[in-house]
């Protein structure tokens, strides 16, 4: 079934968004190996790695169905943080805005009856919880810690153990 041309559009939005989205955790690993706090900086490069993957899979959305995909300038992420908090807040900040834009995706395939894109669009739904879980829950833990340096390099190490 070809790609509704809207939702195609949407799609390679959120495609290049993704990319964006890999760029801003490597701008964040950058600055967290900056403050030498290596498990933070290496869980955000994984976490790059992940957002390029989503982007791959709407790529692959978007071509299997005959549609096109076109890629867009990325801008500049944000490069400094005034703290580990302040980099995590935006991080959950962030993934709150990705599920956003996931979820008007899925209210247009579903109003166009798109019974391809409604399925794909469901792993998403579930990894969105996902996201915003992971990052919600080391901004709380750094809340916790607060100036305590004991506890920021207990959640770094802890950060450090993230795979790909």
């Amino acid at each position: 079934m070809q790609i509704n041309k809207e939702l195609e559009d949407l799609m390679n939005d959120q495609l290049n968004f993704e990319l964006y989205s890999g760029y801003l955790y490597l701008a964040m690993a950058a600055w967290f190996e900056d403050q030498n706090l290596d498990g933070m900086a290496s869980w955000m490069r994984v976490q790059a790695k992940e957002e390029y993957e989503h982007a791959m899979k709407f790529w692959k959305h978007v071509v299997d169905r005959g549609g096109r995909v076109i890629l867009k300038q990325i801008d500049a992420p944000k490069s400094e943080w005034s703290s580990p908090l302040e980099a995590w807040e935006d991080a959950y900040e962030h993934e709150k805005i990705v599920t956003k834009r996931i979820f008007k995706i899925g209210d247009l395939a579903e109003k166009l009856g798109d019974k391809s894109a409604i399925p794909f669009l469901n792993w998403f739904y579930d990894e969105q919880i996902e996201e915003e879980e992971q990052t919600m829950k080391v901004r709380d833990l750094l809340k916790k810690v607060g100036d305590s340096v004991n506890g920021l390099y207990m959640i770094d190490n802890y950060l450090r153990k993230r795979s790909d």
